[in-house]
């Protein structure tokens, strides 16, 4: 049930205009966070996910980025790295 809320969170947040109606930012990476976090929680469930994006999203407010860093999601939830760009 919380996957499912989590899920229609984030589709809500990107139907509606994402971060650049939200807050006034466009995202620093590719995928977007909020993709990067929805394929997160459809791949390692829901605690794992969020973590995985928050953490994303925690790196991404930086509005000094002059180009988008392209970070896919990780094949398995040890081998995240964070903080590759």
């Amino acid at each position: 049930m919380i996957k499912r809320l989590a899920i229609a969170m984030i589709t809500f947040y990107r139907n509606t205009g994402g971060g650049q109606r939200w807050f006034g930012i466009d995202c620093n990476f590719e995928p977007t966070c909020s993709a990067y976090t929805l394929e997160s929680i459809q791949k390692f469930g829901t605690r794992k996910g969020i973590a995985l994006g928050w953490e994303r999203i925690r790196r991404c407010g930086k509005r000094d980025c002059i180009c988008k860093c392209i970070e896919p999601v990780p094949r398995h939830y040890k081998d995240y790295k964070g903080d590759v760009c």
